[in-house]
């Protein structure tokens, strides 16, 4: 077995795990959220403050990396809409939920495990620049659309409160404080404490493997309930057109093989819990969400180690 398909199958063996413990009543329904929380909250901002202080981010390009990432997100993004809303008839409010799950991938609880396992720290690295920016581009493009559908559509879109939501969120999220805090001690050119250093170590080291069990006792929680067909279309958009895009353009502007490597690995990854929570803000498109979520993740076995075959044919 070749070490890329036996570090892809570590990674989903974590998962089915999680959700073989949900599955058997072995862990119960409320601890999946605990796990996650934990791993959201708690281990993964200590990973992403340790990368901010300690990388050394030479050599990669961020703004052809995030122009051909976010260009293949928004061209994805419009296709599961129109594929919701024209080829499914649904309305307007759930083709943005098929919006979401076609193009938002799971870069935290899926994506920072399995980039550290396939590309390593210096992947990492890459993947630390695409969350940055990640989570800030996809609240703010969910606000402006929940502003626009969610309160009732047709009714006017007031900036300042879009503005004024999209700070609160930002602001109060543990991925994006990780992520200053770091800058900032990174700024400062002093070296971390021992003790904080081996406490932020410590709990960095578990972000991975707690992440991607919570992954699988979420994917218990929610299920496949109908919509199956809408779900696989969604699916299909989310693990071969979005990563087609960001190989092709990647491909055009020339990037460097390993941030290359990296954004088509996380093009790939499939759809998180954010498009079912958007799903639920909207009150319509639960079981889309949660359907397609779970359809993709199970897909993602096969179709990221064919992803990952071809991103190194291409790239070396």
């Amino acid at each position: 077995m070749s070490p890329l398909v036996e570090t892809v199958l570590f990674v989903f063996s974590l998962v089915a795990l999680g959700y073989l413990a949900g599955f058997t009543g072995y862990l119960k329904p409320a601890s999946g959220e605990g796990v996650s929380e934990f791993a959201v909250n708690v281990a993964m901002p200590q990973l992403l403050f340790q990368t901010m202080v300690k990388s050394d981010f030479h050599g990669v390009a961020p703004w052809s990396l995030w122009g051909a990432y976010f260009t293949a997100v928004a061209i994805t993004w419009a296709a599961g809409h129109l594929v919701t809303t024209r080829i499914f008839g649904r309305d307007a409010r759930a083709g943005i939920v098929g919006g979401v799950s076609s193009a938002y991938s799971n870069v935290v609880l899926l994506g920072a495990p399995f980039i550290l396992g396939i590309f390593g720290r210096d992947g990492f690295e890459v993947l630390s620049l695409l969350v940055s920016v990640h989570l800030p581009i996809m609240m703010m493009a969910s606000i402006v659309l929940f502003e626009m559908f969610g309160r009732g559509g047709g009714k006017p879109v007031h900036p300042l409160r879009v503005i004024r939501n999209f700070l609160r969120r930002l602001l109060v999220n543990p991925l994006i404080i990780g992520i200053l805090a770091g800058l900032a001690w990174r700024m400062t050119g002093a070296p971390l404490p021992e003790l904080i250093g081996r406490l932020v170590d410590a709990l960095a080291g578990t972000a991975g493997p707690v992440a991607l069990f919570a992954m699988g006792l979420s994917l218990r929680r929610f299920g496949i309930s109908g919509n199956v067909r809408p779900a696989l279309a969604l699916s299909v958009l989310k693990l071969f057109v979005m990563p087609a895009l960001v190989l092709l353009l990647v491909w055009l502007l020339g990037l460097p093989p390993l941030t290359a490597k990296v954004a088509v690995a996380v093009a790939a990854l499939p759809s998180g819990v954010n498009s079912y929570l958007i799903a639920v803000q909207f009150n319509t498109g639960q079981a889309l969400a949660s359907n397609q979520m779970t359809i993709a993740t199970a897909s993602a076995v096969l179709t990221t180690s064919f992803w990952l075959t071809v991103v190194v044919h291409v790239f070396g």
